[in-house]
């Protein structure tokens, strides 16, 4: 013979329990470990302003693979707040690239390269706040190249 027994609480609690447990970790989630985890680092106030800016140009003519010049200066040595925000700008009338040999990123300012061509008259800017070496070319033409060695400060 069956017995019926009363339905017992302890489901509804457990229930009750779980989805507690799942609101709490969401609300910490939201809260606490996405704002932290996309945090910009802090960074020295001398770094994010350098006291120079180093220019690099893309000369004219630069898409012809026979020119020998092409991003002038060429090898460029960057002291971090000294001059470690680099604008190249496109004297050229082609547009160009500054495209990473391989990928590098900067914890304060994100993935270095242009996100699409600079267009002739148009610049590219990055602000590095890590030491970095970085050899770099044109997407379209590759023969263009061009290296940067950023290193920290020497005083």
């Amino acid at each position: 013979m069956l017995s019926s027994q009363p339905p017992s609480n302890v489901y509804g609690i457990g229930i009750i329990t779980v989805i507690v447990g799942i609101s709490v970790s969401i609300i910490f989630y939201q809260m606490y470990y996405l704002p932290e985890s996309l945090a910009k680092p802090a960074v020295e106030e001398h770094i994010l302003n350098p006291v120079e800016q180093t220019m690099i140009s893309m000369i004219s003519g630069s898409a012809n693979p026979n020119q020998q010049d092409n991003f002038v200066p060429k090898l460029v040595n960057i002291q971090l707040g000294i001059d470690n925000h680099i604008i190249w700008i496109n004297d050229d009338d082609t547009p160009h690239t500054v495209t990473p040999d391989h990928s590098v990123a900067d914890s304060y300012s994100g993935p270095f390269g242009s996100s699409g061509v600079v267009k002739a008259g148009e610049t590219y800017e990055f602000l590095f706040t890590e030491a970095h070496e970085i050899e770099y070319h044109c997407e379209p033409h590759p023969w263009m190249t061009g290296t940067l060695i950023v290193t920290k400060q020497r005083f």
